[in-house]
Parts: C-alpha cells; structure tokens; sequence
C-alpha cells in the first residue's frame, strides 16, 4: 500500500492532482477538501489509498489521515466502490457521515449522487459499528474558518470542481457573511469544511 505521496503540486484538475515525486508525476484521484489544500508548485503531502484492479492502479488522495481511513471503510459495505466513496467524502466530512450513520439519517446519506434509499439503508446497516463516534462536538459540519487566506483557497477549489470564476466568489462571499454573523474569536477551522459550505450554497 502506498501511504502518502509527498513532491511538488505539478497540476490539478477538477477531481485529479499531479504529484512530482522525484520526477514522477503520480495522478492521484482527490477529494474536494483534498484539492482546496494544494498549490500548483508547492510542496504537498497527501495521504493515500492505492486501489488495485484487473486493468488498472488508482491512486486517492485525502486531506487527512481520517478521511482515508473512513473511505477505506465505506468500500466495505456491499455496493460501495472507490468512487462512490470518494463523493460520499465529497458531500460530507468523515464526522457528518459518522453521524448521518449513528443516527440512521438515510436522507442525508442520499444527498450523495448514486445513493438511493435502499442504498442508503443497506450502509446504515453495515456500517453503523464500524465507523466510529465523531470526533466533533457539533452536530453538522465543523464551521467555517474566519481568516481572510481561506477565501482565495476555497475560490480555487470551486473553479476546480467546474464552477465559473463569478459563482465561486458569489459563494465565497456568502460564506464570509456568514462568517462574520457567526463570529465568535474562536480559532480558524479547516479549509475543507469552508469548501463544503461553499459548495451548499451553491447547490441551493
């Protein structure tokens, strides 16, 4: 298994990233939050999962050791491959899915294109012991970071998932609004929890 890939960020793509490693230029398959954290000729370490199949080697990388320990457990559950899990991690962090888990919440699972409610069902079921407790203390996702530097982060991201330059900073504003309404002095959360609340607006 390779565990993480650590070089310079050749390139990214809507759902990919070049890693150079010593002058190899690994493509590894990249959740959102994965690729909101990499600049294109910076230095990056990004946990891995290697998934091996009959005519083909994929490489998925992670913003953290967390989410690729949970979607090595999401593939798991019957029915659940690594590109289903891989959407999973991009609707919802590790600790929402925890949740959505724990407490049976089909419809939140659903959210997750390819995921019906039979589906949805059938990974409750299965997987309800085996993800764990969240390790948040809130019941969504963690809240978004109040440092002005995560704004131009989580601009990038949103081009790179296919979002036009004017959409993204619409959302990258409203989040701020929200930010700024929420304020509490607390420390700044991750950029990838920025990300997915920029991503729920825009999908209102």
């Amino acid at each position: 298994m390779i565990a993480f890939v650590s070089g310079r960020v050749a390139a990214t793509g809507p759902d990919t990233a070049v890693i150079d490693v010593h002058g190899v230029g690994l493509a590894v398959q990249c959740t959102p939050a994965t690729l909101a954290g990499l600049r294109v000729g910076e230095q990056a370490r990004v946990p891995t999962s290697l998934v091996v199949r009959e005519d083909s080697l994929t490489l998925f990388g992670f913003a953290d050791e967390d989410e690729r320990a949970v979607f090595e457990l999401l593939q798991t559950a019957s029915g659940v491959g690594p590109r289903l899990a891989l959407a999973m991690l991009a609707v919802h962090s590790p600790d929402a899915l925890r949740r959505a888990v724990a407490a049976e919440d089909v419809a939140a699972l659903t959210k997750v294109p390819g995921i019906g409610r039979k589906g949805a069902q059938r990974i409750v079921l299965e997987l309800r012991d085996r993800l764990g407790a969240p390790s948040g203390d809130g019941p969504g996702a963690p809240a978004p970071a109040r440092a002005e530097p995560w704004r131009e982060q989580v601009r990038t991201g949103l081009v790179n998932l296919g979002w036009s330059a004017k959409d993204a900073e619409a959302a990258v504003s409203a989040v701020a609004a929200d930010l700024a309404a929420d304020a509490d002095g607390g420390d700044p959360p991750p950029v990838s929890a920025l990300l997915r609340a920029a991503l729920k607006k825009l999908s209102k």
